[in-house]
């Protein structure tokens, strides 16, 4: 396995105990339907969040989030509507990202909440 897929492992690690330090409830990690990946499905209360992690070590070129296409974001979309059906909930469904910038200098965490809407 490369660094970089290694890194992405670790940091989606990160990710999923953050959001269960903040009381989330981890449902599904790498959920796959069709061309879709979603790194972390998870719930609190009434919300379904779908998360999509990057983690990068540096972030002087664009800001990490930026780095998410409107063809990763209709995939995910896709990916969010089939995992709520298929399992017959009723929530709301959000969709997150969680960025890491972690490398010898720097740890850092930031979780955006709503990053995109789906309309």
């Amino acid at each position: 396995m490369g660094k970089h897929n290694e890194f992405g492992k670790e940091g989606e690690q990160l990710a999923v105990d953050f959001l269960v330090d903040k009381g989330y409830r981890i449902l599904h990690r790498n959920y796959r339907y069709l061309k879709a990946e979603v790194d972390i499905i998870a719930q609190k209360d009434e919300i379904l969040a779908i998360v999509e992690v990057r983690a990068r070590s540096n972030d002087q070129i664009i800001p990490i989030a930026e780095t998410i296409t409107p063809g990763k974001i209709k995939l995910l979309v896709s990916a969010a509507d089939h995992y709520a059906t298929e399992n017959d909930l009723d929530v709301e469904v959000r969709f997150d990202v969680i960025t890491i910038l972690k490398n010898r200098k720097i740890f850092k965490i930031e979780h955006l909440e709503s990053a995109f809407y789906h309309f």
